[in-house]
């Protein structure tokens, strides 16, 4: 269940999921008993709420018409895709080479992946399919990561349940 409601200090409006005893408002901070709010709209589908909410906001403000144009609110994303310009559009009328842009990034994202020992080990295990303990090496090692490191971090995780070793490799539980 989904509930727009109101704050009778500052009228905010917000949508609250569930029957929780009390609720905060997300403007003032005030906290609320959900049972001494008043409740606007109550509904199943989280769509509908917002756009009860989003209707009220706008009639607030006296956009009531424009707000009357948009079919649905979940519409409305499909409606922001659409209007302007794309990013590669903006970039490409700044003067800026998207392809180069592009290019750059990727380099970089390759080059400055900064992993710690652990997350080295743990990226491995979630990153490759069914990872031997060489391929975990391997990549650890692109991060400097020793292979004692690497064995003593996978028996740790085997231990703890974390991790099963099979005849293929490794598979985090």
């Amino acid at each position: 269940m989904y509930a727009v409601v109101g704050c009778s200090d500052c009228s905010a409006l917000w949508i609250v999921e569930g029957r929780p005893d009390t609720t905060g408002c997300p403007r003032c901070e005030t906290r609320h008993q959900f049972g001494n709010l008043k409740q606007f709209v109550t509904t199943e589908d989280e769509d509908h709420a917002r756009e009860v909410r989003a209707s009220m906001l706008a009639n607030r403000s006296g956009h009531g018409d424009a707000f009357a144009e948009v079919e649905s609110f979940a519409e409305l994303d499909d409606y922001v895709d659409d209007a302007g310009m794309t990013d590669d559009e903006y970039l490409d009328r700044s003067g800026v080479d998207t392809d180069e842009v592009e290019g750059v990034t990727e380099r970089v994202s390759r080059s400055s992946r900064s992993l710690g020992k652990r997350e080295a080990v743990e990226t491995a295990l979630r990153e490759l399919d069914e990872p031997s303990e060489r391929e975990v090496k391997a990549f650890a090692a692109e991060h400097d990561v020793g292979e004692a490191y690497v064995e003593r971090t996978l028996e740790k995780f085997v231990r703890a349940g974390k991790l099963t070793a099979t005849a293929d490799g490794y598979r985090l539980l």
